[in-house]
């Protein structure tokens, strides 16, 4: 089902944004008819994380763990658009401007300024309460549980069933590198992802992950047999490898809030 007319908002950090989890969706994003538009700390452009989307420093493990060559190319095709561009700053964000908000995630450490943004978690939590839908994938959905619900004062995840960038996931690509990167792929060495989306969620087994290997095959346009979870209007998803099901997934959400809201 294709619809059109829903103006999605994308928050971004400005520099270390996973470029797969960024550019596969705005591609279906796009594709479907949506406006896309951009946030990021100061409304310049950001920069995604050179070292997945070039694979610099992976080695052998870069057609694993960093971007294919039809990725880089998307990501430079969307990187050249007027809404990438052109980003608004967070502080220009009014929740209410907007039908729905998607949250990608980012392994570096400066993706911090975007996990641990207030303003951004203020939107989150208003666009919960507005009942829009809201999508997040891998580091996106730590900063979705960290957004409080201004009428329950709990996570906006509290009650609701989701995934993220699992803690063997995390391990795994942490003990594939950490020879010469160190904890590059820890963005909180103190702790894991999944762990620590799990402190705000209602009960441990509301966390679900997922079928398949610890760092499965990249599903596809063509194959989109990654996993993705829907809750009401909320979808998460584990990471780029699941990218194509999770876009595909948040496509048919949307219709189904442009026909609600039509």
């Amino acid at each position: 089902m294709t619809t059109k007319g829903l103006k999605i908002l994308v928050p971004l950090p400005r520099y270390g944004c996973e470029p797969t989890e960024v550019s596969v969706p705005w591609s279906y994003l796009k594709a479907a008819g949506h406006t896309v538009v951009f946030a990021t700390p100061d409304g310049t452009p950001a920069r995604a994380d050179e070292r997945i989307l070039t694979g610099k420093d992976l080695g052998l493990l870069a057609s694993t763990l960093g971007c294919d060559q039809d990725t880089q190319n998307l990501y430079h095709q969307m990187e050249a658009s007027e809404e990438f561009q052109k980003p608004v700053p967070w502080t220009d964000i009014r929740s209410e401007d907007y039908d729905a908000i998607f949250l990608p995630g980012g392994h570096d450490k400066p993706v911090r300024e975007y996990l641990e943004s207030a303003i951004v978690q203020k939107v989150i939590g208003e666009m919960f309460d507005q009942e829009k839908p809201v999508a997040a994938v891998c580091r996106g959905v730590l900063l979705t549980s960290r957004s409080v619900h201004p009428k329950t004062g709990k996570s906006v995840l509290y009650g609701k069933k989701t995934t993220t960038f699992t803690r063997w996931q995390e391990m795994a690509c942490h003990n594939l590198t950490r020879l010469w990167l160190g904890d590059y792929f820890l963005t909180y060495p103190e702790t894991y992802v999944e762990d620590a989306v799990k402190e705000h969620l209602a009960k441990p087994e509301d966390f679900e992950e997922g079928p398949g290997f610890v760092i499965p095959h990249h599903d596809t346009d063509a194959k989109p047999d990654g996993f993705a979870l829907l809750d009401g209007k909320y979808l998460s998803s584990r990471g780029p490898w699941d990218i194509h099901r999770f876009s595909a997934e948040f496509v048919n959400l949307l219709a189904s809030a442009s026909a609600n809201k039509a």
